[in-house]
């Protein structure tokens, strides 16, 4: 790949630049730049507020979702020209986090499948920020398998009745409409009797229940579904083809996950320059220094092998299992990285309060944090058997479930 601007990619990317520098909330630009790692939040002002505020103001500018087709909201840029905005946007690209599942997982779902009446209805409220939507796959009893899925749906005149649970599910109670996968028939292979809904979150019988992090943070949620009826016309794909739905979702997930997740190389680094050990700079130190080398070239490997995700939408290509590469090195890599942080602060590593803390105690919330990063979106296990199987074409695991109807699938041991 040529990574030069092109005259009309440079062109793009003053323009972008000019825009950003007129509208961007620089109020916010001090206290963003110390949020990059372990949580994304402002100390007075509700994040997700603001968020949509600046959403709102991309939108009215046409600076959202660029590669989404203009009918639905979007630009109708390339992919290329989404990097450039994503590149000049900076620091105020944190304030997309709570759209970023609408706009990376469901928006392209309801994209694929979606009637037109639903794409013009919901993708235009997805991409200015006006309406939120979250994904609602992960269940208690389904672990990683998000085929064992036990969340029934059942048909009931022009409708459907849906019971049962979901776990971990992002931004759920702020969410306006969530994107649900069920089972709808259980007398088949697990992967044949899924089908997708999307449903409005303040239905009847949706109870969200926000899940205490252990770093303070409340993102994650379960959700309870009692008795939820949902219309028909509010089925995505055919009845029984949930799954194949569902890749849509997940491989575009990949994609998100990885092409946005922080790493936290560039702030240790920044870290590591300014910290006094003992016996001199941080940065000075043999040791630390092989350690930084090691970091950079992973750093500089997942950038690349982002932007070959890149390249393979240009032409048009549905995003690959290419992409749970990005999402599983930089999750191992943030945990090993804010570890690392916190042993070079020594006991000064145990102080979380942002007033007192090493640079505001970035590290400890990402410490705390980065457990969940190597769950969410597939866990490091389920991630390499995607590469293994997928990209480096090895033999598959033995399924021993895989041809057995759901509902014959033993749920405990002897």
């Amino acid at each position: 790949m040529n990574f030069d601007d092109t005259p009309q990619e440079a062109a793009f990317r003053a323009e972008a630049k000019a825009w950003i520098a007129a509208n961007a909330p620089k109020a916010y630009e001090a206290e963003l730049s110390k949020t990059s790692v372990g949580r994304i939040k402002l100390q007075h002002e509700d994040i997700v507020s603001v968020a949509k505020d600046w959403q709102k103001t991309k939108s009215d500018g046409g600076w959202v979702c660029l590669h989404w087709p203009k009918e639905y909201g979007g630009r109708g840029a390339t992919p290329v020209e989404r990097v450039i905005w994503q590149q000049e946007e900076g620091v105020y690209g944190k304030l997309t986090h709570p759209f970023q599942i609408g706009e990376g997982m469901c928006g392209p779902t309801v994209m694929a499948y979606g009637s037109e009446d639903d794409k013009r209805r919901y993708l235009p409220k997805i991409a200015s920020g006006e309406e939120i939507w979250c994904r609602l796959f992960s269940e208690p009893a389904g672990g990683s398998d998000v085929a064992g899925l036990r969340t029934r749906a059942e048909r009931d005149g022009d409708g459907w009745i849906v019971n049962g649970q979901k776990i971990w599910t992002s931004g759920a109670h702020y969410s306006d409409y969530g994107l649900l996968i069920t089972r709808t028939d259980p007398n088949v292979p697990k992967h044949k009797g899924l089908t997708m809904f999307y449903l409005d979150m303040k239905s009847p019988g949706v109870e969200v229940k926000p899940i205490k992090q252990a770093n303070g943070m409340q993102e994650f949620n379960e959700v309870f579904f009692t008795n939820v009826r949902i219309p028909d016309s509010q089925r995505l794909g055919a009845v029984g083809d949930g799954w194949n739905v569902s890749l849509t979702t997940l491989m575009n997930e990949r994609m998100s996950i990885g092409a946005r997740l922080a790493n936290g190389f560039p702030e240790l680094f920044e870290f590591c320059s300014n910290l006094m050990l003992e016996d001199g700079p941080a940065i000075d130190d043999r040791a630390v220094r092989s350690k930084l080398a090691d970091w950079a070239v992973k750093s500089s490997g997942l950038k690349y092998t982002s932007y070959r995700a890149v390249s393979a939408l240009s032409k048009g290509e549905r995003p690959g299992p290419e992409n749970s590469i990005g999402k599983l090195v930089a999750g191992a890599m943030a945990q090993d990285i804010a570890t690392f942080a916190m042993d070079l602060q020594g006991a000064s590593g145990m102080l979380t309060d942002p007033a007192m803390a090493e640079v505001g105690g970035q590290f400890q919330a990402m410490l705390l944090q980065s457990p969940s990063i190597r769950i969410a979106g597939g866990t490091d296990e389920i991630l390499r058997n995607i590469i293994a199987e997928r990209v480096l074409g090895l033999p598959g695991d033995i399924r021993v479930d895989k041809d057995v109807p759901f509902n014959k699938i033993p749920t405990k041991g002897r």
